[in-house]
């Protein structure tokens, strides 16, 4: 069965620097771990948006969050903290 990771990377729109920085670190980790058969879903998603405002909490930008949870806030992740992210979290079924 085909498995799947969900990430939001939450910024500004037109993204900053930091906000930049992190959607091309993700994008990285995420290439890193494509080879272990998990779908993985990358999303921009606005902070401004009521929506991610209220799902999510975030108030400062960037933000990482990994199948609903927050796990990066207000700072730009290395590509190894993201990939351990990636590698503890379970996927969810596709």
């Amino acid at each position: 069965m085909k498995r799947k990771i969900e990430i939001d990377v939450v910024g500004g729109s037109p993204p900053c620097k930091r906000c930049e920085a992190t959607w091309k670190n993700v994008n990285k980790a995420v290439s890193m771990h494509a080879s272990e058969g998990i779908d993985v879903v990358v999303r921009k998603v606005d902070i401004v948006s009521k929506d991610v405002i209220s799902r999510y909490g975030v108030l400062m930008s960037p933000a990482v969050v990994v199948n609903g949870a927050v796990k990066i806030n207000g700072r730009v992740p290395d590509v190894k903290e993201i990939e351990a992210h990636l590698k503890n979290e379970r996927p969810q079924p596709a």
